[in-house]
């Protein structure tokens, strides 16, 4: 048969299916556009308006975004929010890092330490918050029976002192986060030749030499996600913080996320809580966006 023949009846093939596969993917759009797309506009449209979603709304222009920055409570919690991106970066990414590093070795028991590892992170954060104010608690919980044993004289009000809350907040986040980055790190870890880090070590490089010049190198595209992944969960971390303070004690555990919550559902200030919204949707995007162009070009 001619070539061109077989040619022009693969074009018609691609005519015929291109209409259907359109269809196919048709009420996965409408359900994206639903629910993302329509969603985010809506709420920049409601940004540049006052009003409690009962009233009558209010053209304000660009008023509410004037008053984020003169709220002192909102500057709390975008301080807040990015000093918990810092800790994530550093303390996350560490820890997940290190604890794929030990169980990438073989040794009796680490599929039952891998599957412990990763177990928190398959739950609720709200049931997780749940489960570290009972650890929290001053009077009978774990951390303070612990250091009473260790000789310490009055447990410690952690989710009660404004200096410690949003701390005890990360710590207890970190039971739960740590597992999705370390099965990505595992994964990665795995991908890295076994013949590459011989020769390293007949060559004389110690383990700290071929992880940093090897390993880390190679596992360059698992830290970008994982990376990417912690910067927007970090910016919209939630369910840790309202399960275990509520932003509290006096704001001092506000993040943006629980601050635009509360001054859209609690107080009923949509324009304002939407304008926040837009703000935390600009953020995820100007850190995000350029962090993944500059890595993938490396």
């Amino acid at each position: 048969m001619p070539k061109r023949l077989l040619l022009g009846e693969e074009d018609m093939k691609r005519k015929c299916t291109e209409p259907a596969a359109i269809l196919f993917m048709l009420p996965a759009g409408l359900i994206y556009v639903s629910v993302v797309v329509f969603p985010v506009f809506y709420s920049l449209y409601l940004s540049f308006f006052t009003g409690s979603g009962i009233n009558s709304w209010t053209y304000c222009g660009m008023q509410n975004y004037v008053n984020m920055f003169h709220d002192s409570i909102f500057r709390t919690s975008l301080i807040n929010s990015v000093l918990w991106l810092f800790l994530s970066l550093v303390v996350t990414t560490a820890i997940s890092l290190m604890l794929a590093v030990i169980l990438n070795k073989r040794f009796a028991g680490r599929t039952f330490f891998r599957g412990l590892f990763y177990m928190p992170s398959v739950i609720a954060l709200i049931a997780v918050a749940i489960i570290w104010r009972w650890i929290y608690h001053p009077t009978f919980g774990f951390i303070n029976e612990m250091l009473k044993q260790l000789g310490a004289k009055s447990g410690q009000a952690w989710l009660s002192n404004p200096k410690a809350a949003l701390f005890a907040c990360f710590a207890a986040s970190q039971w739960q986060a740590i597992g999705q980055p370390m099965i990505l790190f595992l994964a990665g870890l795995q991908n890295v030749p076994e013949d590459v880090l011989e020769a390293a070590r007949i060559d004389g490089a110690g383990n700290v030499r071929r992880f940093f010049s090897i390993t880390l190198p190679l596992l360059r595209d698992t830290l970008v996600v994982v990376i990417s992944t912690l910067m927007i969960g970090s910016l919209k971390v939630f369910d840790i913080i309202v399960g275990l303070t509520n932003g509290g004690p006096n704001n001092s555990s506000q993040v943006l996320a629980s601050y635009m919550y509360s001054q859209t559902f609690a107080y009923n200030h949509w324009g304002y809580g939407s304008a926040i919204a837009c703000f935390m949707v600009a953020i995820m995007l100007l850190i995000t966006i350029p962090y993944i162009r500059f890595s993938s070009k490396n």
